[in-house]
C-alpha cells in the first residue's frame, strides 16, 4: 500500500504527467491526479501523488513543500483520509427571533 500526498498551489497548466515526472524523482510514483472542475474541466490547481512507500513520500514532502513551479510556491504535505460528508455540518444556533409570543392583550 502506498501512501497518498497532498499537492497544493500547482499551477492550473500543470499535467498529470508533469507532476509523476517531478515527484518520481523522488521515487517510484503509483498515480498522479490533478482534480479539476466539474463543470469546466479546468484545473483547481491542487492534486494528489500516491508514491511507492513511506519513505519516498517523506522524502518527496521533505523535497518539494514550499518550492516553486510556475511562479507559484508548492504545499506539499501527507493527505488526509477524506472525512465523511455528512449533511451540512454543525453549527446549530437560535434561529427564534425570541421576543414575546403571546399576545398579552385580554382578548374575549
Amino acid at each position: 500500500m502506498g501512501s497518498k500526498i497532498y499537492v497544493g498551489g500547482l499551477p492550473y497548466s500543470t499535467a498529470e504527467q508533469e507532476l509523476a515526472d517531478l515527484f518520481g524523482q523522488h521515487g517510484a510514483v503509483t498515480s498522479a491526479k490533478i482534480i479539476t472542475d466539474k463543470y469546466t474541466g479546468q484545473s483547481r490547481g491542487f492534486g494528489f501523488v500516491e508514491m511507492g512507500s513511506e519513505a519516498e513520500a517523506k522524502a518527496a514532502i521533505e523535497a518539494l513543500n514550499g518550492t516553486e513551479m510556475g511562479g507559484r510556491t508548492l504545499t506539499v504535505n501527507e493527505a488526509k483520509p477524506q472525512a465523511p460528508r455528512t449533511g451540512f455540518g454543525g453549527g446549530g444556533g437560535n434561529r427564534g427571533g425570541g421576543g414575546n409570543r403571546g399576545g398579552g392583550g385580554d382578548r374575549w
